[in-house]
């Protein structure tokens, strides 16, 4: 009876200890998921940050109207091309 008491807990510890290795290796490819995760959600604040910049630039009214005037070759209308509309 002995014996077999013996061999279950010799089982037990090496179940144990099979679990416990198999957790920390876990824990570590977890740690470092968890690592590329924070570098990769660092990477994106800065540009969000850029995005936010570049947006300010943009709203710009002379900003607008210089890209307005150079890439897309729109200018003021003259004088005598506006017509008003009285309701």
């Amino acid at each position: 009876m002995s014996r077999v008491l013996l061999a279950i807990l010799l089982l037990a510890i090496v179940g144990t200890a099979i679990a416990v290795v198999y957790e920390r290796y876990h824990h570590r490819q977890l740690f470092v998921e968890l690592t590329g995760l924070e570098r990769e959600r660092d990477e994106l604040n800065i540009e969000f940050g850029r995005l936010q910049l570049e947006q300010a630039t943009w709203a710009q009214a002379n900003r607008i109207d210089q890209v307005a005037r150079e890439r897309l070759g729109m200018k003021f209308p003259e004088a005598e091309d506006i017509v008003v509309v009285r309701p």
